[in-house]
């Protein structure tokens, strides 16, 4: 069998490809997507909207993670729509209506996130008992700088000042460990689940970029399983 070598940024016929070598099973564009997996478009610079790309004057890599950009290429699509992205810096950007169309054969998938993606279908594959014990360990909480990794450019409140003051962000005790800030504020700790369903509640930060945080960070590894509850909880 030929061993496929990712390059850093995949096409979607390398990916699928890739997992199918992977997992022993048939691969489509919709099955990487309906995994939470990004795709990403090559955006040249384009003096028009020189807002986007900052430094990055060659062009920069751009997201497509709006659900409903994302439901559309899920459908079967001929070409992507992209209405909002991020910039080159990371920073969530509405692009002009009706959005920047390209062809499918553009899209790109992370070589970092097709490999995680795997790690996470072995993972799920395990017995059960070892899911729900990693699980329990998981209730000391994720620190600060972790949560600003993983949820920190998905809000436009002040998340820096509001998880320093250890406020019970999304309720009294809220997404916050109980007790965890009795030393010092700095050092309290987060409940991630609590945070993702807040942010979608009160700030419609869409479940689906939520699920590709959860499944992006190791450090939300053990979280996988309280998360994936409360979702079919929700019924969402």
């Amino acid at each position: 069998m030929t061993i496929i070598e990712l390059p850093f940024r995949a096409t979607t016929e390398q990916s699928c490809a890739w997992m199918e070598q992977q997992t022993g099973t048939p691969w489509t564009l919709a099955r990487l997507l309906e995994n939470a997996l990004t795709p990403y478009v090559w955006f040249d610079y384009d003096a028009n909207h020189a807002e986007l790309f900052g430094d990055a004057n060659g062009g920069y890599a751009a997201p497509i993670f709006l659900e409903a950009d994302v439901a559309r290429l899920v459908a079967g699509s001929e070409d992507v729509l992209i209405t909002t992205t991020k910039d080159a810096y990371k920073i969530v950007a509405q692009l002009p209506a009706p959005g920047f169309r390209r062809e499918l054969h553009e899209l790109r998938f992370l070589k970092k996130e097709l490999e995680r993606l795997v790690a996470r279908l072995k993972h799920d594959a395990q017995p059960k008992p070892v899911v729900v014990e990693t699980a329990s360990e998981a209730r000391v909480g994720i620190s600060k700088d972790e949560v600003l990794a993983a949820f920190g450019t998905m809000l436009r409140i002040d998340m820096h000042k509001a998880l320093d003051d250890a406020g019970g962000i999304f309720g009294d005790e809220g997404a916050r460990i109980k007790g965890s800030a009795r030393k010092s504020k700095k050092q309290a700790m987060w409940n991630p689940v609590t945070l993702a369903l807040g942010m979608n509640d009160a700030y419609r930060v869409p479940i689906s970029q939520l699920k590709r945080a959860f499944q992006a960070h190791d450090f939300l590894y053990p979280w996988l399983g309280q998360w994936n509850e409360s979702l079919a909880l929700l019924g969402k």
